[in-house]
């Protein structure tokens, strides 16, 4: 039911912004147990800690997966197959060379690669890239083609 709406700050804290949040019975039900024991002093300092703790973990890996990669970048099998393990995709953002080595399967690849911009070349098997190619944009005059 999470239904967020933001409010024009009325400017009390400079960089802060009001927001209203509508929560069911059941999650605020939670959230208030955990003042009432303590945990915080009130709904907003759990909501803020709830963000902060999540801008540690998930938001960085997030952020680190769709990262731009200058340069060459290579994937293994190896690699593909621990992201997919982990439950991850890949966003990738590439100005260089992108290499996916032989070995990979194609449905690895299409299980492992969420989204694909390459600013330049990319060197895979042709199933590869089948397998990708509704996920790839090639912004270079090579459109993605080699092997």
């Amino acid at each position: 039911m999470g239904k967020l709406r933001l409010i024009k700050s009325r400017g009390k804290e400079p960089g802060t912004e009001k927001i209203t949040i509508n929560l069911g019975c059941f999650d605020l039900g939670q959230v208030d147990l955990l003042i009432m024991e303590e945990f915080y002093s009130i709904r907003t300092d759990f909501i803020c800690t709830t963000i902060r703790n999540h801008r540690g973990s998930v938001l960085k890996r997030t952020v680190a997966r769709r990262a731009m990669v200058l340069g060459l970048q290579r994937h293994t099998r190896r690699h593909l197959e621990s992201v997919r393990a982990a439950g991850d995709q890949l966003h990738k953002e590439v100005l260089g060379q992108v290499t996916i080595d032989d070995n990979v399967p194609a449905q690895v690849a299409a299980q492992t690669f969420a989204a694909m911009v390459i600013l330049d070349l990319m060197h895979a098997s042709a199933k590869v890239k089948a397998a990708l190619a509704g996920r790839i944009h090639c912004l270079s005059i090579y459109p993605c083609e080699g092997t």
